[in-house]
């Protein structure tokens, strides 16, 4: 990154890539995390974590798969277009199955269920991470829905957590889909950032970067990418990006609500501040104009 030396980082602070490195523990992704922990130690079966494009679902997904590593074999579904029998492949690839029974289509959920009661009895719980869930079909939702019924008498043999859009509740209200609906026994919705929360999302991201200099993000600056960027994760990174990057051109190390404005007005999704102070300058001169005319019709000026 061409300004990593000139702000004396040793990483890019704001890349869009879903590193945990970069994890911050603010309270909609530790509440979200401490959901998961909680809902999997107590054996439930399927889990959903919902939140809007850009708040951070992947991230979290892999900060999970990280934490959990040693607990779970975990089984990260990341293509969210595969068929039916393309999850069950790839769920028997992930715990070990031989790939040349995956043919067997009619007998694959019966190898996979013999599978799961031998890494049971090794102490080895199985856990399934399904990232942008919203996409996957529904007889692929269906499918999950049969693995969770997979169990002994006492547990379940995999546990599964789906990361997804908004748009899974809207179709999990579907009749279709009502035994899936029922078989969700925790969710959670992220939210999007405060405006003090960014400032100290920010701050943090600097600091794991490797930053150790004076502030960068005053106050001021930070409420402005509030505004931007509407507390979406994404959409700060891409804004902080853009604006260290408008600095280093300068050749100096102030960010400014000038370049947070420059950098919202070249990002995609981001509102529009200088429109906005614009238009509020138009309605303020209407109603200026009324009121003048309004002096006017009844003699006072």
């Amino acid at each position: 990154m061409i300004y990593l030396q000139h702000f004396g980082l040793q990483a890019a602070p704001f890349s869009l890539t879903a590193d945990p490195r970069f994890y911050i523990d603010f309270t909609p992704h530790k509440e979200a995390l401490e959901v998961i922990t909680t809902a999997l130690s107590l054996g439930e079966s399927i889990l959903k974590i919902t939140g809007e494009v850009g708040t951070g679902k992947t991230l979290l997904c892999n900060k999970v798969q990280l934490e959990l590593s040693e607990q779970y074999l975990i089984c990260n579904i990341d293509n969210p277009y595969l068929t039916a029998h393309e999850l069950r492949c790839a769920l028997a690839d992930k715990i070990g199955l031989k790939k040349e029974t995956f043919e067997q289509e009619f007998l694959l959920t019966g190898l996979i269920k013999e599978r799961l009661l031998t890494l049971l009895a090794q102490d080895k719980k199985v856990l399934v991470l399904v990232d942008e869930a919203q996409a996957l079909p529904d007889s692929t939702l269906e499918a999950l829905r049969l693995f969770s019924n997979l169990e002994t008498q006492s547990q379940k043999l995999l546990q599964v957590v789906l990361f997804a859009q908004p748009e899974l509740d809207v179709r999990l209200s579907e009749t279709k889909l009502r035994q899936l609906r029922q078989r969700i026994t925790f969710s959670y919705q992220l939210r999007a950032l405060s405006e003090s929360e960014i400032e100290h999302y920010i701050s943090q991201r600097l600091n794991q970067a490797g930053y150790r200099g004076a502030l960068l993000f005053d106050r001021n600056v930070c409420r402005r990418i509030s505004r931007a960027s509407r507390g979406i994760p994404r959409l700060i990174n891409v804004l902080c990006h853009k604006v260290l990057m408008l600095s280093y051109g300068s050749q100096h190390c102030n960010i400014t609500v000038k370049l947070v404005n420059e950098a919202a007005a070249d990002t995609e999704d981001a509102y529009p501040l200088q429109k906005l102070n614009y238009w509020w300058a138009v309605l303020f001169s209407f109603v200026l104009l009324n009121v003048l005319l309004l002096l006017w019709w009844k003699g006072l000026i």
